[in-house]
């Protein structure tokens, strides 16, 4: 299904992201943040599900605290994220990339981005993103989410994590 230009895979969206294959998957709750990181770096549930408990602070069956999630992405920012044995560069989104500028009574006003508007902004590469109390992936423009969660665009973006494979490359680079 196509809304204005934005992909959306109806939360069917990838048969990954709702249904892994794992005994410790379907025994979880309230996992949205592990299956987004899972998703977006490509991991295996458990591999997601280790990082989030062990670097996140993320209790058996319970959320992650956004505050948790937002220290630790800054750290992993200036250091890079490794899940098994892939590490990853992450890229924390300020104002920029997670608000809009409007005027309101002649005053310039930032209000945040809603999903459509984050998409519409960034239709490439791989996001992180938290909203009201759930964490969902954007990957190249398509929204990978629970399938039984509705697309709800105009749901308040209020972080965004761009996630990189990083290059581990020892050459030196002259130029």
């Amino acid at each position: 299904i196509i809304i204005n230009k934005i992909k959306v895979m109806y939360l069917d969206v990838n048969k990954a992201y709702s249904s892994f294959d794992s005994n410790l998957a379907k025994n979880e709750k309230n996992d949205c943040f592990v299956r987004a990181l899972a998703v977006a770096t490509g991991s295996a549930y458990e591999a997601a599900h280790e990082k989030a408990k062990s670097s996140f602070g993320r209790p058996d069956k319970k959320g992650t605290p956004n505050e948790n999630i937002v220290a630790q992405m800054l750290n992993y920012e200036m250091n890079g994220m490794t899940i098994g044995d892939n590490t990853y560069s992450v890229s924390v989104l300020g104002n920029n990339d997670t608000k809009n500028v409007y005027k309101l009574y002649g005053k310039k006003v930032l209000r945040q981005k809603t999903l459509k508007s984050f998409i519409e902004s960034h239709p490439k590469g791989t996001y992180i993103v938290t909203v009201a109390k759930h964490a969902l992936t954007i990957k190249d423009g398509e929204v990978m989410d629970w399938n039984s969660n509705k697309f709800l665009p105009t749901r308040k973006i209020q972080g965004a994590y761009k996630i990189d494979s990083k290059e581990v490359n020892n050459q030196l680079k002259l130029f």
